[in-house]
């Protein structure tokens, strides 16, 4: 199996944001310090209400690519989340090559947002049940220096117009 890379440079912020435009899908979008963690961005979460994620790029040893998207608190048995979502062995991390070229974001900005990017349709987006109970879901926007809020049902309807049918399955424990 040959992996095909496209030429084009991924897409930006900006370039989200008049997707979600174009969607009719409301947003708010907050600029702060660049976050690595989720201790990190913790110090946000009085001016940012909503749920906080944290986002897993895995794959199984077939090569297929999962972005497991979390509470940020929430915690994720890689040992044996690959039974729920469908992956046909145990996951692993995928690269950050991987990483840059399918999501377009780098260790550390790995987002639900990442979608935009994936024109190949080479990722599943897993959403945790626990983190769909928040009517806003807050990730960021292709670079960890902010913060998109944006309605669950709207994140839906995002994925969805890149291609992507969203699973929304319990991965947490």
């Amino acid at each position: 199996m040959t992996e095909t890379s496209t030429s084009a440079a991924p897409k930006t912020a900006d370039d989200l944001f008049r997707f979600l435009d174009d969607l009719q899908i409301s947003y708010s979008n907050k600029t702060h310090p660049p976050v690595f963690t989720v201790a990190e961005s913790t110090s946000l979460r009085d001016e940012i209400p909503g749920g906080h994620t944290k986002n897993l790029f895995v794959k199984d040893k077939k090569d297929q690519y999962f972005v497991l998207t979390v509470e940020e608190h929430a915690t994720v048995d890689l040992k044996t989340v690959h039974k729920v979502i469908g992956a046909s062995s145990r996951v692993s991390f995928g690269s950050p090559e991987r990483m840059l070229e399918y999501l377009g974001v780098v260790p550390g900005s790995v987002t639900v947002f990442g979608a935009i990017n994936d024109t190949g349709l080479n990722v599943t987006f897993v959403l945790d049940e626990d983190l769909m109970t928040y009517d806003v879901i807050n990730g960021h926007p292709l670079s960890n220096d902010a913060t998109t809020s944006i309605g669950r049902e709207d994140l839906l309807r995002f994925l969805k117009a890149t291609g992507h049918e969203p699973l929304v399955l319990k991965v947490t424990g």
